[in-house]
Order: structure tokens, then sequence, then C-alpha cells
């Protein structure tokens, strides 16, 4: 039956898990010099500052809260 296989299989460990050593495509794609180059700017962020982004999301979130209270209010 399906759970005598299911318990020969716990027993013989053939359900091993996954590896013990995870590999990244992203690193083996790229040399190491490539990755020390890459330093991140936080202030920086795609010619975005931190205090850009935070105020646009301010906004955002703003924006979703009064159309959802719009939307319970009026329907």
């Amino acid at each position: 039956s399906d759970y005598q296989q299911l318990g020969y299989n716990l027993r013989s460990n053939l359900f091993r898990g996954g590896p013990l050593k995870s590999r990244s495509l992203m690193k083996d794609s790229y040399t190491p010099d490539i990755f020390q180059k890459a330093t991140i700017d936080p202030r920086h962020w795609h010619g975005r500052t931190i205090n850009e982004l935070g105020r646009w999301y301010e906004k955002y979130f703003l924006d979703l809260n009064v159309q959802k209270a719009m939307k319970e209010k009026y329907g």
C-alpha cells in the first residue's frame, strides 16, 4: 500500500532533504570583483534619496487609506 511504501522510503532515507551547500546563479555567473565594486549607498538609491522614497510612500499609503475610507463610506 501507499502507507507501507512511504514507511519504506522514510526508513531507507530516500528523502534526504535539500543540499547542505546552496548555490546561486548570480554568484556563479559573475566574478568576485563585481560584488566588490557594487557598493550600495543607502543615501542614493537609483537616483532617489531615501527621504524622497519615504515621502512618496507616505503619499501613496495616505491615498490608499483615503480610497478605502471612501469605499467604506459611500460604497
